[in-house]
């Protein structure tokens, strides 16, 4: 316990799903947590339970003022501002022929441009409090192909980029801020169960702990737990990598020998 004694943390897309689970064991290990997220409700039902260590704030990813309004009220309402998780992001199912440049805005934008307004807006304050870490939810649709949700893959393409870069401009300047992408395989949260039976092409989820891989998925905790630990002191050396949290998925569809 108190992994993360006295941090702040903003963690997007937290009503639910990882941010969810990220967002209960940062307060666990000593973290202020600010959850942020468009379905109030939840929100509010997950901070709540957590008590007095988690706030609820909505938020439209894709709004930068709403990033810089955001990251401007927790310095000034707590004093800084140490941890970002970018975890806000939404799948449409699709093909490079079947998907609607619609569907491939929107994601883009929750996705990729949410990432980058919130990279934009928490480098200053983290530099101005002496460092942070920021951690940018990614998929191995980054790295494997993966054909029936093309622009989900392209915009976590757009994110494991823009974590190379943030990590090296940070570096380069000294700012002792360090950006890491994290990189699930199938994991059983209330997204991938609506979308499984299309993309999956079944609907006999389960996770982990209930069955043999490959064909289980990982559980939140299991993306957490490694959410934490780049969050925390421990991985200080860890900065600009691409973390797969797959069971060695990857490794057999031949991507990474």
């Amino acid at each position: 316990m108190g992994r993360l004694q006295g941090k702040v943390a903003i963690i997007t897309g937290a009503a639910k799903g990882l941010g969810e689970a990220d967002a209960r064991m940062f307060a666990r290990e000593g973290a202020t947590v600010i959850l942020t997220d468009m379905d109030e409700e939840n929100g509010q039902r997950v901070a709540g339970d957590i008590g007095d260590a988690a706030e609820f704030q909505i938020q439209d990813v894709r709004d930068e003022q709403g990033w810089e309004d955001l990251v401007a009220d927790v310095v000034s309402r707590h004093g800084k501002l140490d941890i970002l998780v970018n975890n806000a992001g939404v799948v449409e199912p699709g093909t490079i022929e079947t998907q609607t440049a619609e569907e491939y805005r929107f994601v883009m934008a929750v996705s990729a441009d949410g990432a980058f307004f919130g990279c934009k807006y928490a480098v200053p304050a983290m530099k101005a409090s002496g460092g942070g870490t920021i951690i940018n939810m990614c998929s191995i649709a980054s790295i494997i192909g993966e054909p029936i949700v093309v622009a989900y893959a392209m915009a976590k393409g757009a994110i494991e980029s823009l974590t190379r870069s943030v990590a090296v401009h940070c570096a380069n300047n000294k700012y002792n801020i360090r950006c890491n992408s994290v990189h699930p395989a199938g994991i059983l949260t209330p997204m991938v169960e609506a979308i499984g039976p299309k993309v999956m092409g079944r609907d006999d989820l389960r996770p982990s702990s209930e069955g043999p891989a490959p064909s289980a998925l990982g559980e939140p905790d299991d993306i957490a737990n490694t959410i934490l630990f780049l969050a925390s002191d421990e991985s200080k050396f860890i900065n600009g990598a691409a973390i797969r949290v797959d069971n060695a998925k990857s490794v057999m569809e031949g991507v990474v020998p």
